[in-house]
């Protein structure tokens, strides 16, 4: 398995990608029913609460199929795989053309640094999954990386892969 080590030289955020995905706000479907919030999920085809964890996972969704051109239909949401024996779900996994897993993505709420323990839950999903590339990000701010199983490699990407 490999390793995604977050150096001196990254915690200087020198790879750490900067994400405005606030800009597609207007874009979501809410709707209120008292105190609570819900959103539009067009993966999972329903409304969900508003966490602030759901929210980062619409709006990147949003930011991936509008800006990058991502098709909707090879977007899967919140699945469930096995993790060293213990069940657990992925956030987004994007496939490629082949249907293949291409883009493995952990989401964490705002409020929530990227540090070395949410890559080494991404890396923990994705050696699962076998995705070439690998996103962790809180909204804000997000690390890419390009993985190189044979090798058992890995390489920070300065941005998200384009669509396949």
């Amino acid at each position: 398995m490999y390793k995604l080590l977050l150096s001196r030289s990254l915690v200087r955020r020198y790879m750490l990608l900067q994400l405005d995905l606030t800009q597609w706000q207007p874009h979501l479907r809410l709707k209120k029913q008292g105190a609570i919030t819900y959103v539009w999920d067009t993966i999972r085809r329903k409304y969900l609460v508003l966490q602030p964890e759901e929210l980062v996972r619409q709006l990147l969704i949003i930011h991936l199929t509008h800006a990058l051109g991502y098709s909707i239909h090879r977007i899967q949401v919140e699945q469930v795989l096995k993790v060293a024996g213990r069940t657990r779900r992925f956030d987004i996994l994007v496939l490629d053309k082949a249907l293949q897993p291409y883009l493995l993505i952990e989401c964490k709420a705002p409020n929530i640094p990227l540090d070395q323990s949410t890559l080494d839950q991404a890396s923990a999903y994705n050696y699962a999954i076998k995705a070439p590339f690998l996103l962790a990000t809180n909204g804000l701010h997000a690390y890419v990386c390009a993985i190189d199983f044979e090798d058992k490699k890995f390489t920070f990407l300065a941005e998200i892969p384009a669509a396949q």
